[in-house]
Protein backbone atom coordinates (compact mmCIF):
# COMPACT_ATOMS: atom_id res chain seq x y z
CA UNK A 1 0.00 0.00 0.00
CA UNK A 2 1.33 3.39 -0.90
CA UNK A 3 1.82 6.69 1.17
CA UNK A 4 -0.40 8.02 -0.47
CA UNK A 5 -3.24 5.63 -0.13
CA UNK A 6 -2.36 5.68 3.66
CA UNK A 7 -2.73 9.54 3.63
CA UNK A 8 -5.97 8.62 1.92
CA UNK A 9 -7.49 6.42 4.56
CA UNK A 10 -6.32 8.75 7.62
CA UNK A 11 -8.26 11.38 6.36
CA UNK A 12 -11.55 9.76 5.14
CA UNK A 13 -11.47 6.40 6.99
CA UNK A 14 -13.71 7.73 9.89
CA UNK A 15 -15.12 10.73 7.60
CA UNK A 16 -18.77 9.02 7.79
CA UNK A 17 -18.68 9.78 11.80
CA UNK A 18 -17.14 13.59 11.49
CA UNK A 19 -13.40 12.76 11.93
CA UNK A 20 -10.71 13.30 9.41
CA UNK A 21 -11.35 15.65 6.70
CA UNK A 22 -14.20 18.10 6.54
CA UNK A 23 -14.74 18.45 3.03
CA UNK A 24 -14.91 15.47 0.16
CA UNK A 25 -12.60 15.45 -2.89
CA UNK A 26 -14.17 16.08 -5.95
CA UNK A 27 -12.07 15.66 -8.65
CA UNK A 28 -9.00 13.00 -9.13
CA UNK A 29 -10.95 9.62 -7.42
CA UNK A 30 -8.54 7.09 -7.29
CA UNK A 31 -9.43 3.47 -6.17
CA UNK A 32 -8.35 3.82 -3.11
CA UNK A 33 -10.29 7.06 -2.41
CA UNK A 34 -13.39 4.88 -3.33
CA UNK A 35 -12.94 2.09 -1.11
CA UNK A 36 -12.28 4.18 1.81
CA UNK A 37 -15.36 6.50 1.65
CA UNK A 38 -17.85 3.49 1.01
CA UNK A 39 -15.69 1.93 3.45
CA UNK A 40 -16.41 4.71 5.93
CA UNK A 41 -19.76 4.67 4.81
CA UNK A 42 -20.58 1.08 5.98
CA UNK A 43 -20.08 2.11 9.38
CA UNK A 44 -23.50 3.45 9.60
CA UNK A 45 -24.99 0.61 7.56
CA UNK A 46 -23.69 -1.87 10.47
CA UNK A 47 -24.78 0.89 13.08
CA UNK A 48 -28.29 0.79 11.52
CA UNK A 49 -28.20 -3.12 10.98
CA UNK A 50 -26.63 -4.13 14.45
CA UNK A 51 -29.04 -1.65 16.69
CA UNK A 52 -32.30 -2.66 15.26
CA UNK A 53 -31.46 -6.24 15.58
CA UNK A 54 -30.56 -6.30 18.66
CA UNK A 55 -33.36 -4.22 19.57
CA UNK A 56 -35.80 -5.86 17.58
CA UNK A 57 -34.56 -9.58 18.93
CA UNK A 58 -36.24 -8.61 21.93
CA UNK A 59 -39.22 -7.36 20.52
CA UNK A 60 -39.89 -9.72 18.13
CA UNK A 61 -39.37 -12.57 21.07
CA UNK A 62 -42.34 -10.31 22.98
CA UNK A 63 -44.21 -10.50 19.92
CA UNK A 64 -44.50 -14.06 19.14
CA UNK A 65 -45.51 -14.62 22.71
CA UNK A 66 -48.18 -11.64 22.10
CA UNK A 67 -48.88 -13.80 19.07
CA UNK A 68 -49.06 -16.72 20.38
CA UNK A 69 -50.70 -15.49 23.85
CA UNK A 70 -54.56 -16.99 24.45
CA UNK A 71 -55.70 -13.54 25.96
CA UNK A 72 -57.19 -11.48 23.12
CA UNK A 73 -56.00 -8.31 24.34
CA UNK A 74 -52.36 -9.35 24.23
CA UNK A 75 -52.49 -11.71 20.86
CA UNK A 76 -54.65 -9.07 18.15
CA UNK A 77 -52.56 -6.01 18.98
CA UNK A 78 -49.32 -8.39 17.96
CA UNK A 79 -51.11 -9.62 15.16
CA UNK A 80 -51.71 -5.90 13.80
CA UNK A 81 -48.44 -5.16 14.50
CA UNK A 82 -46.96 -7.40 12.25
CA UNK A 83 -49.61 -7.80 9.75
CA UNK A 84 -48.82 -3.83 9.47
CA UNK A 85 -45.12 -3.63 8.97
CA UNK A 86 -45.11 -7.12 6.89
CA UNK A 87 -47.53 -6.13 4.54
CA UNK A 88 -46.10 -2.66 4.08
CA UNK A 89 -42.91 -1.46 1.60
CA UNK A 90 -39.97 -1.00 3.84
CA UNK A 91 -39.28 2.26 1.60
CA UNK A 92 -42.73 3.33 2.38
CA UNK A 93 -42.69 3.01 5.42
CA UNK A 94 -39.28 5.05 5.58
CA UNK A 95 -40.90 8.13 3.73
CA UNK A 96 -44.39 7.58 6.29
CA UNK A 97 -42.26 7.82 9.79
CA UNK A 98 -40.21 10.67 8.40
CA UNK A 99 -43.03 12.85 7.35
CA UNK A 100 -44.89 11.80 11.08
CA UNK A 101 -41.68 12.67 12.53
CA UNK A 102 -41.32 16.02 10.78
CA UNK A 103 -44.66 16.88 12.04
CA UNK A 104 -43.63 17.27 15.31
CA UNK A 105 -42.74 20.47 16.84
CA UNK A 106 -39.33 21.78 15.99
CA UNK A 107 -39.15 23.34 19.63
CA UNK A 108 -39.71 20.56 21.29
CA UNK A 109 -42.42 19.40 23.65
CA UNK A 110 -42.81 21.32 27.31
CA UNK A 111 -43.19 18.96 29.63
CA UNK A 112 -43.46 20.51 33.50
CA UNK A 113 -41.48 22.74 32.74
CA UNK A 114 -38.77 20.89 31.19
CA UNK A 115 -38.74 20.71 27.28
CA UNK A 116 -37.66 17.27 25.16
CA UNK A 117 -36.43 18.17 22.17
CA UNK A 118 -37.99 16.46 19.20
CA UNK A 119 -35.34 17.74 15.86
CA UNK A 120 -32.97 14.78 16.72
CA UNK A 121 -35.73 11.96 15.72
CA UNK A 122 -35.30 13.11 12.29
CA UNK A 123 -31.99 12.37 11.79
CA UNK A 124 -30.84 9.11 10.09
CA UNK A 125 -28.88 7.77 13.12
CA UNK A 126 -32.01 7.82 15.00
CA UNK A 127 -35.64 7.90 12.59
CA UNK A 128 -33.97 4.95 10.35
CA UNK A 129 -33.18 2.97 12.94
CA UNK A 130 -36.51 3.19 14.81
CA UNK A 131 -37.96 2.42 11.13
CA UNK A 132 -35.81 -0.79 10.92
CA UNK A 133 -36.06 -2.11 14.19
CA UNK A 134 -39.69 -1.72 13.69
CA UNK A 135 -39.68 -3.56 10.63
CA UNK A 136 -37.44 -6.33 11.22
CA UNK A 137 -39.32 -6.98 14.37
CA UNK A 138 -42.41 -7.61 12.67
CA UNK A 139 -40.79 -10.12 10.29
CA UNK A 140 -38.36 -12.24 13.10
CA UNK A 141 -42.12 -12.12 15.06
CA UNK A 142 -43.82 -14.68 12.62
CA UNK A 143 -40.58 -16.82 12.53
CA UNK A 144 -40.11 -16.83 16.47
CA UNK A 145 -44.03 -17.76 16.40
CA UNK A 146 -43.84 -20.52 13.58
CA UNK A 147 -40.90 -21.80 15.81
CA UNK A 148 -43.13 -21.50 18.99
CA UNK A 149 -45.70 -23.24 17.53
CA UNK A 150 -43.76 -26.19 16.48
CA UNK A 151 -41.94 -27.13 19.99
CA UNK A 152 -42.22 -30.37 19.97
CA UNK A 153 -45.20 -31.39 22.10
CA UNK A 154 -43.02 -33.98 24.03
CA UNK A 155 -40.94 -31.37 25.13
CA UNK A 156 -43.44 -29.92 26.87
CA UNK A 157 -44.56 -32.77 28.29
CA UNK A 158 -41.31 -33.73 29.89
CA UNK A 159 -41.07 -30.28 31.44
CA UNK A 160 -44.12 -30.81 33.13
CA UNK A 161 -42.77 -34.17 34.25
CA UNK A 162 -40.08 -32.49 35.80
CA UNK A 163 -41.81 -29.83 37.81
CA UNK A 164 -40.98 -26.72 35.33
CA UNK A 165 -43.80 -24.26 35.19
CA UNK A 166 -44.07 -20.43 34.10
CA UNK A 167 -41.19 -18.47 33.57
CA UNK A 168 -38.79 -21.54 34.43
CA UNK A 169 -40.77 -23.89 31.58
CA UNK A 170 -40.25 -21.09 29.34
CA UNK A 171 -36.58 -20.54 29.75
CA UNK A 172 -35.24 -23.47 29.99
CA UNK A 173 -37.13 -25.75 27.66
CA UNK A 174 -39.92 -22.94 25.35
CA UNK A 175 -37.09 -20.18 24.56
CA UNK A 176 -34.06 -22.27 23.54
CA UNK A 177 -36.08 -24.57 21.25
CA UNK A 178 -37.91 -21.98 19.74
CA UNK A 179 -34.60 -20.45 18.62
CA UNK A 180 -33.38 -23.63 18.15
CA UNK A 181 -36.11 -24.15 15.58
CA UNK A 182 -35.91 -20.29 14.51
CA UNK A 183 -32.27 -19.88 13.72
CA UNK A 184 -31.40 -20.76 10.15
CA UNK A 185 -34.59 -18.36 9.14
CA UNK A 186 -33.56 -15.45 11.60
CA UNK A 187 -30.28 -15.80 10.21
CA UNK A 188 -31.77 -15.03 6.69
CA UNK A 189 -33.50 -12.21 8.17
CA UNK A 190 -30.47 -10.87 9.57
CA UNK A 191 -29.03 -10.90 6.05
CA UNK A 192 -31.85 -8.88 4.70
CA UNK A 193 -31.53 -6.37 7.45
CA UNK A 194 -28.16 -5.59 6.73
CA UNK A 195 -29.23 -5.21 2.82
CA UNK A 196 -32.14 -3.04 3.93
CA UNK A 197 -29.84 -0.46 5.32
CA UNK A 198 -28.70 0.72 2.15
CA UNK A 199 -32.59 2.12 1.60
CA UNK A 200 -31.95 4.68 4.46
CA UNK A 201 -29.93 6.69 1.38
CA UNK A 202 -33.10 6.80 -0.64
CA UNK A 203 -35.48 7.58 2.31
CA UNK A 204 -36.34 11.22 3.69
CA UNK A 205 -33.88 11.21 6.32
CA UNK A 206 -31.14 13.22 5.70
CA UNK A 207 -27.29 12.63 5.48
CA UNK A 208 -25.94 14.95 8.22
CA UNK A 209 -22.84 17.04 7.13
CA UNK A 210 -22.76 14.61 4.14
CA UNK A 211 -21.87 12.03 6.50
CA UNK A 212 -23.77 9.19 4.91
CA UNK A 213 -24.04 5.75 4.44
CA UNK A 214 -22.55 3.34 2.13
CA UNK A 215 -24.40 3.92 -0.56
CA UNK A 216 -24.72 7.92 -0.43
CA UNK A 217 -20.50 8.03 -0.83
CA UNK A 218 -21.09 5.78 -3.91
CA UNK A 219 -23.34 7.31 -5.41
CA UNK A 220 -21.36 10.45 -4.44
CA UNK A 221 -18.59 9.15 -6.31
CA UNK A 222 -21.02 7.99 -9.31
CA UNK A 223 -22.13 11.46 -9.80
CA UNK A 224 -18.41 13.25 -9.75
CA UNK A 225 -16.80 10.22 -12.38
CA UNK A 226 -19.51 9.82 -14.49
CA UNK A 227 -19.05 6.43 -13.65
CA UNK A 228 -20.91 3.75 -11.88
CA UNK A 229 -19.31 0.54 -12.53
CA UNK A 230 -16.89 1.04 -9.94
CA UNK A 231 -18.74 2.83 -6.80
CA UNK A 232 -21.33 0.70 -6.55
CA UNK A 233 -20.06 -2.66 -7.14
CA UNK A 234 -17.10 -1.62 -4.50
CA UNK A 235 -20.45 -1.11 -2.61
CA UNK A 236 -21.75 -4.19 -3.30
CA UNK A 237 -18.32 -5.95 -1.96
CA UNK A 238 -18.94 -4.37 0.97
CA UNK A 239 -22.51 -5.63 1.21
CA UNK A 240 -20.83 -9.44 0.32
CA UNK A 241 -18.35 -9.73 3.03
CA UNK A 242 -21.08 -8.08 5.97
CA UNK A 243 -23.06 -10.91 4.91
CA UNK A 244 -20.25 -12.96 5.10
CA UNK A 245 -19.67 -12.23 8.43
CA UNK A 246 -23.08 -12.23 9.61
CA UNK A 247 -23.61 -15.81 8.25
CA UNK A 248 -19.88 -16.59 10.44
CA UNK A 249 -21.18 -15.37 13.67
CA UNK A 250 -24.79 -16.63 13.14
CA UNK A 251 -23.58 -20.01 12.55
CA UNK A 252 -21.22 -19.65 15.58
CA UNK A 253 -24.78 -19.13 17.54
CA UNK A 254 -26.03 -21.69 15.67
CA UNK A 255 -23.96 -24.33 16.86
CA UNK A 256 -24.31 -23.35 20.12
CA UNK A 257 -27.47 -23.84 20.47
CA UNK A 258 -27.73 -26.84 18.98
CA UNK A 259 -24.71 -28.47 20.96
CA UNK A 260 -26.73 -30.79 22.98
CA UNK A 261 -28.27 -32.80 20.00
CA UNK A 262 -27.15 -35.99 19.02
CA UNK A 263 -24.78 -35.94 16.35
CA UNK A 264 -21.81 -33.11 14.71
CA UNK A 265 -23.78 -29.91 14.07
CA UNK A 266 -23.14 -29.18 10.37
CA UNK A 267 -22.65 -25.95 8.74
CA UNK A 268 -25.48 -23.78 8.52
CA UNK A 269 -27.39 -23.46 5.18
CA UNK A 270 -28.59 -20.31 4.33
CA UNK A 271 -31.44 -20.32 1.81
CA UNK A 272 -32.25 -16.62 0.58
CA UNK A 273 -35.18 -14.95 0.39
CA UNK A 274 -36.04 -14.11 -3.29
CA UNK A 275 -38.82 -13.46 -2.94
CA UNK A 276 -39.90 -11.34 0.19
Amino acid sequence: MSDSCIQIIQDYGLRSIGLGERALPRTDFTLCHEFTLIGSGMIWNIYFGVLALAFGFLFSTALALGKNSETLWLRKPADWFVFLFRGSPLFIQFFLAYELLSALPRSGFDVLGITIETSWVTRAWAGATLVLFLNTSAYAAEIFYGALRSVPKGDMEAADAYGFSGWKKFRKITWPTMLRLAWPSYTNEAIFLFHSTALVFFSGFPAFRQEGDALYYASYIADKTFNPFVAYPIAAFYFVCLTLIVISVFGLINRRLNRHMPGAVGKLKIRPNLIR
